[in-house]
């Protein structure tokens, strides 16, 4: 089978929309040209519109979804300061080594795999933490955690949300939640390839990021120069301008269809998988009630050996789904219907594969 007839249904990436592939193709301008200034600046909007946000600093960083992580938090963490991160899967215990590598003194919150954070628990574990970190869509368990009421009783802390898994796939509400800081990635429900990491910082946070990050490539008071727009460019650093035009094209294709029709389109397909799924005889992973449309994350049955199924479901069908990590490796697949992958066909084609290999 032909690699562009492959079906990515893992936890990322995902089937790019047709429109973001082919502005891969678009003719290069330089990162200072007038044209793709613009481009940028417009990129920079749909962000925003996406991210249910009017924050100014809000923009495509230059490197996958982890620097993302890194960016947020190396900006607005010096030595010694308090920070409380929940710990619900592996992307929170992502947050938490990068924190410790700025000096900050975490309290991590750890929680059951599976299961969400509890919003309670994380303000009660430090009487005035400067900044609380919490994954919003867990790629490694499939589930969904409440950010509304972080936001609501933060006090004076900055709010960092991972949202990764979760930005152009279900409901992100960055102003209306009251959130400082957030990353996500292209790769997953916003249908571009891997290779940028939006980010949006609020006016708020920006009062907190100190005079010398420990990251020059990342530092915010630079690029923000570049990114703002307000007077002449700041050349901080090469862009990706092939990319910006891609995510320029994803965005377009997310925000024409609707974006409340791309969260329905993700929900539906999540829960045909889901219901397909259990009447096969998996057994759903993450707890009910906070279970990601786009990310299904299902027990790997006795007998049935991961390695062996997850190999000819691509090398048979063309069909990627992914294995579980940490303890949960080759224990829980991670099936993804993420970005233009999120479609009712490929749904029903990964459910009829799985009929005759399992």
């Amino acid at each position: 089978m032909a690699l562009s007839d492959r079906i990515l249904m893992g936890p990322g990436p995902c089937n790019p929309y047709p429109d973001a592939v082919a502005a891969l193709g678009r003719p290069m301008l330089g990162h200072l040209d007038p044209e793709f200034l613009g481009i940028l600046d417009e990129t920079n909007d749909r962000l925003r519109e996406v991210w249910k946000t009017s924050n100014r600093l809000t923009f495509p960083v230059s490197a996958t979804g982890s620097a993302g992580m890194e960016i947020c938090l190396v900006n607005v963490i010096e030595p010694g300061d308090a920070v409380v991160i929940g710990v619900n899967g592996v992307f929170g215990g992502r947050m938490v080594e990068v924190a410790e590598r700025c000096g900050a003194d975490v309290t991590r919150v750890d929680f059951e795999w599976g299961q969400p954070v509890d919003p309670e628990q994380l303000l009660d574990a430090h009487p005035n933490p400067k900044l609380i970190g919490v994954v919003h869509a867990e790629t490694s368990t499939g589930v969904r955690s409440e950010i509304g009421e972080l936001g609501a009783n933060k006090g004076d802390a900055l709010l960092l949300v991972d949202c990764v898994t979760s930005l152009g796939g279900i409901p992100v509400e960055i102003d209306e939640w009251g959130v400082d800081l957030a990353y996500s990635g292209t790769q997953k429900c916003l249908g571009v390839a891997p290779g940028l990491a939006p980010v949006t910082v609020s006016e708020r946070a920006r009062q907190f990021i100190v005079a010398r990050p420990r990251s020059w490539y990342l530092d915010l008071n630079l690029i923000s120069k570049y990114v703002d727009g307000e007077g002449a460019r700041a050349y901080h650093h090469t862009a990706p301008i092939s990319m910006i035009f891609s995510l320029h094209a994803g965005l377009g294709a997310v925000l024409d269809e609707g974006l409340e029709n791309a969260w329905e389109r993700h929900e539906t397909c999540g829960r045909r998988l889901r219901e397909g799924l259990t009447d096969l005889g998996f057994e759903l992973f993450a707890v009910e009630g906070h279970r990601l449309p786009e990310l299904t994350t299902v027990t790997v049955p006795d007998g049935v050996d991961d390695a062996v199924v997850r190999s000819r479901l691509l090398s048979d069908y063309g069909i990627e789904i992914g294995g579980g990590l940490g303890a949960y490796a080759g224990k829980v697949w991670r099936i993804g219907c993420m970005g233009h992958t999120a479609r009712l066909r490929n749904v029903e084609l990964l459910l009829a594969a799985l009929t005759q290999l399992v």
